[in-house]
């Protein structure tokens, strides 16, 4: 069914011109290719999608969606360390090497890089998470080849020429400077430093760390994080299993082979605040946020605390939230929960929104009166369903470009949810029940278990 509404979607969008948008169906492969005996193959024919399991002479496992209809390639390359990794004083340090891949490499400063990147219509670049660094490539599939060796100088022989580290570390300082003044940003600075202060999560940036950092260190942290040690890769688009595999080889083939960057411990948090915590910023709204323990991505009922979060809050105008602090009561535009599930170290449940100052004590007692009905009096036979049908229905809409897929696919390789996870994500869904729901609102929607921030100028 999922295969037949993305083919119809991505046949409408290619009529009217958007031919970068693609169906997540993949052709059937009934013969192999022969990759001789030291390189793995293998096809998980999926009623969602069809994977090819792929590892490389080099060792890397590589998961393919083959799709031949547009010529396009996306490549997402995944290591499990980040920035909670960085060295003291030195914060924000895999942050300047990620800035720095794709502003020149070998012979090509920072200028001709991106000639050449745009002379090959592709792009490249790196991000990093709390626990992740990422590189992506797309590109189109008759270029595929060279930009690959791109990628491969940039891995190689990466310049981190003085003009652009120079110029990352400015923009930082500035980043810095705009933190005192932007509600979120104070927000997430108190939630670390109030929850668990002294972990590696709570690492921010500093004038300090930022001046600390040299382009030597840069480089030398770059080989400790992206190693062959922990690499996953996924890739989607036009390219056969038999080119891919040689080509990811190419790329990784100068990287160490293990890193030796300190293990990052479990976070132990600190019991919740009984009183908001207030942050003085002049502005006409207060951010009123509030975070609580959550769930793990491996608990059972993980997909019950799912379709709880998306009654209770998640769920846009069909949250219970919504209905009352901005339908019923006029005192916000938007308010939204989420399960922070996808970090390592820690489970968090939060929500935000914005009201007037004036409005703020009112503001944080519907929520807590929210809370105190969803957990005590529980959540209908008609919300569950509702909720059910709305999460399955609208999860094909992350899958209508290459690199979307490739992000789900890596978010699922990440977890370590199982190649299955698309097969089984509707059934799981499904499974949910009423009272799975209501015992996880008892367990955890308990106002008592939150600890609430305020940013701005409150009437408490």
């Amino acid at each position: 069914m999922v295969k037949k509404i993305l083919a119809a979607t991505l046949l409408s969008l290619i009529v009217v011109g958007c031919s970068y948008l693609q169906s997540v169906q993949a052709p059937k492969m009934p013969n192999l290719p022969n990759f001789g005996a030291s390189v793995k193959v293998s096809v998980h024919e999926g009623s969602f999608t069809t994977i090819q399991e792929i590892t490389t002479k080099r060792g890397i496992s590589v998961w393919l969606v083959e799709e031949p209809s547009i010529p396009i390639v996306s490549i997402l390359m995944s290591w499990p360390v980040g920035s909670a990794q960085d060295p003291e004083g030195l914060e924000g340090l895999a942050n300047s090497v990620a800035y720095q891949m794709n502003e020149g490499a070998g012979k090509l400063d920072s200028l001709a890089f991106q000639t050449r990147m745009r002379e090959l219509n592709m792009s490249f670049g790196c991000g990093v998470q709390l626990d992740r660094v990422q590189c992506s490539l797309t590109t189109l599939s008759e270029n595929f080849d060279q930009a690959v060796n791109l990628v491969k100088l940039a891995f190689k022989k990466p310049r981190f020429d003085d003009g652009p580290f120079e110029r990352h570390k400015r923009e930082d300082i500035v980043a810095i400077k705009r933190r005192e003044t932007s509600a979120p940003a104070i927000t997430s600075e108190i939630i670390n430093q109030t929850l668990y202060p002294k972990h590696p999560y709570a690492k921010i940036p500093t004038n300090e760390s930022v001046e600390a950092r040299t382009r030597e260190l840069a480089l030398e942290h770059k080989d400790r994080m992206m190693t062959k040690e922990g690499l996953i890769v996924t890739v989607v688009g036009d390219v056969s299993a038999n080119r891919l595999a040689p080509l990811v080889d190419k790329i990784i083939g100068s990287l160490p082979k293990t890193n030796d960057l300190p293990a990052v411990p479990d976070v132990i948090p600190n019991p919740p605040q009984s009183d908001p915590i207030v942050s003085e910023l002049p502005q006409a709204q207060s951010l009123i946020s509030f975070v609580g323990r959550g769930i793990s991505r491996g608990h059972p009922e993980f997909y019950s605390a799912v379709v709880l979060n998306h009654i209770f809050g998640g769920g846009g105008f069909e949250s219970r939230l919504m209905k009352t602090l901005r339908i019923e009561k006029g005192l916000t535009y938007g308010i939204n929960t989420n399960l922070e599930s996808s970090l390592k170290h820690t489970n968090l449940w939060a929500g935000s929104g914005q009201t007037k100052n004036e409005s703020a004590g009112e503001f944080i007692e519907i929520i807590k009166d929210e809370m105190r009905k969803i957990s005590t009096e529980g959540v209908t036979e008609e919300e569950v369903q509702k909720a059910k049908l709305y999460l399955d229905g609208s999860y094909p809409l992350g899958f209508d470009s290459n690199m979307k897929i490739a992000l789900q696919m890596m978010a699922v390789r990440e977890l370590e949810l199982g190649i299955e996870h698309f097969d089984n994500r509707s059934r799981l869904i499904d499974a949910v029940t009423v009272d799975s729901v209501n015992d996880l609102a008892r367990e955890y929607l308990q106002p008592e278990n939150f600890t609430f921030i305020v940013v701005g100028q409150p009437d408490l």
